[in-house]
């Protein structure tokens, strides 16, 4: 049997990184087992010119499409949206396309002010110095002192408007609305060993050159130089637990698909929105007969994607098309509530540059803009290079009827059952899609953009994966405490985007992160009594 480790990890993405490279000062023996494996970008979609086609197929963000090894099916077809992740070390920031807000700290304290859902049992201050740290570690670029965003101290400077940015901006000068620069994780200057970006292509499917921050680049190699193990292609079945109902380990199929035990004193989950519940439920026993960790019958519940409602035209002027990165500007002007509006909370927005011309091809035959024929070159090079784009992140407030549950058929090739998710969009999700709708449509218009088309929601937008364990001081409302620690299971830790409360109206990944920091720092702090 193999000697137990202090600290085991199951999840090398987002969190786990962040989590593994902070506990490392312990110097306690620290385990990753990740069921992916090290990537290598001398073999990302952007080395060749055939990118965006590798995008449809084994480089979608979608693990149904891409069906690697490394990848688990999702059993998704009662949802509008679809769910899009990536297993692998650095996870899905290998994927993501490094846009980088914040919650606000009016997310924090939802039920207090709005009257809906439930109140964090942590606020937005507590997690300033872990937001600075990870902005520091992952490397952001940006402009401090956006009026209506949390303040940010950027280390390095904001990506420039380009073209598309310089239409946007003046478009919305012309409404009277806010915008400002987005922050990202995309490097404008060399930094800390990172080359700064040059447009090799689209963010999304992976940055060859590196200058978009993964954390399989930033976190991971100071973890494993501070002596952090990573083991990969390691797919855990199961959390075990002992006689006092505490975690002793997991059960893993290594890369030869042989079956091992790893004892450990603490485990801590990093697997995401989806990945966490499923692992959980799969974890039953005697003791937790309805998965681990789940007296509460949460796990699995109140699931939030965000719902995407996109907006895009096409202007005479040249746009940047695929140039890095796809997002160069976002607004907050909806982002609390207004109930002139006639619904509760708001959503950010992305400001789209482009698309490349394959993906502009494609996607516009679909919506019947592009005609086959003899006008079909004419049409095409009107829309290719001249697309402007709104995205509106959506507030998805909890609602336990939506959930990720093991699906009694469909499993992974280890014969692990895979996740199902049911899903709805609320009546408020709606009506706030409707509303930024309109709202873009007027950006557009003012911009002098033309042929408009609208994807309401995204189907393929399931990047945010919240909610499915949440945080909480009541053990019968929440599965963690408020430094990530189960309830039910004194030595499991939570980290991922599960525990969210609420999922604000912007992308998640820099305050997953923090929170990462966060409870790391909390066990540091409490390692003398760590299981009392």
């Amino acid at each position: 049997m193999k000697d137990p480790v202090d600290v085991l990890i199951i999840g090398a993405g987002a969190s786990g990184a962040a989590v593994a490279w902070s506990l490392a000062e312990t110097k306690m023996h620290i385990l990753c087992l990740e069921q992916g494996g090290w990537m290598n970008p001398a073999e990302y979609p952007s080395t060749g010119r055939d990118w965006e086609a590798k995008f449809y197929g084994e480089w979608s963000s979608s693990p149904n499409i891409r069906g690697r090894p490394e990848d688990y099916p999702v059993n998704d077809d009662n949802s509008p949206i679809k769910v899009v992740n990536y297993n692998a070390v650095g996870g899905s920031t290998v994927m993501y396309t490094a846009h980088w807000p914040r919650l606000h700290p009016s997310d924090f304290k939802v039920k207090t002010l709005d009257g809906v859902a439930d109140d964090w049992p942590i606020e937005y201050d507590a997690l300033t110095p872990f937001f600075e740290e990870n902005d520091r570690m992952m490397g952001t670029s940006g402009l401090s002192g956006d009026p209506l965003s949390p303040l940010t101290h950027p280390p390095m400077p904001q990506q420039p408007l380009g073209l598309s940015g310089a239409i946007i901006g003046k478009a919305m000068n012309e409404l009277g609305w806010h915008w400002w620069p987005s922050d990202t994780t995309v490097a404008t200057m060399d930094y800390e060993g990172r080359a700064r970006c040059i447009n090799l292509g689209h963010c999304t499917p992976a940055c060859a050159q590196g200058a978009k921050s993964s954390t399989d680049i930033t976190y991971w190699p100071h973890a494993i130089r501070a002596g952090v193990e990573l083991r990969t292609h390691c797919r855990v079945r199961e959390i075990t637990t002992d006689e006092n109902g505490m975690a002793s380990g997991v059960v893993y199929y290594d890369k030869d698909g042989v079956e091992q035990f790893q004892p450990a004193h603490v485990v801590i989950i990093a697997c995401n929105g989806v990945g966490t519940p499923r692992l959980l439920l799969n974890s039953k026993s005697n003791r937790f007969p309805n998965g681990l960790a789940n007296s509460s019958g949460l796990v699995g519940k109140n699931l939030m994607f965000h719902p995407y409602a996109q907006i895009y035209g096409y202007v005479t002027e040249p746009t940047d098309s695929n140039r890095a990165p796809p997002t160069c500007l976002w607004s907050k002007q909806w982002y609390d509530t207004d109930p002139s509006r006639g619904f509760v909370r708001g959503y950010g927005v992305q400001f789209v540059r482009g698309a490349g011309p394959v993906f502009e091809a494609v996607v516009s035959e679909q919506k019947g803009i592009l005609p086959w024929g003899e006008d079909h070159h004419r049409v095409f090079r009107k829309l290719n290079g001249h697309r402007l784009g709104f995205s509106a992140i959506c507030e998805d407030l909890p609602e336990e009827h939506n959930q990720v549950t093991l699906d009694p058929v469909l499993k992974d090739s280890h014969g692990i059952p895979a996740p199902k998710i049911d899903y709805t969009i609320s009546e408020n999700s709606r009506k706030m899609m409707e509303h930024a709708l309109a709202r873009g449509r007027e950006v557009l218009e003012t911009a002098g953009a033309t042929d408009i088309c609208i994807n309401s929601p995204i189907p393929w937008g399931g990047w945010h994966l919240l909610g499915t364990a949440r945080m909480g001081t009541d053990p019968e409302r929440s599965v963690v405490n408020e430094w990530g620690r189960a309830h039910d299971v004194k030595n499991l830790f939570i980290v991922d985007g599960s525990i969210f409360v609420t999922s604000g109206g912007v992308n998640p990944t820099s305050t997953i992160q923090a929170l990462a920091l966060y409870i790391a720092d909390q066990m540091k702090q409490r390692l003398a009594n760590l299981f009392d």
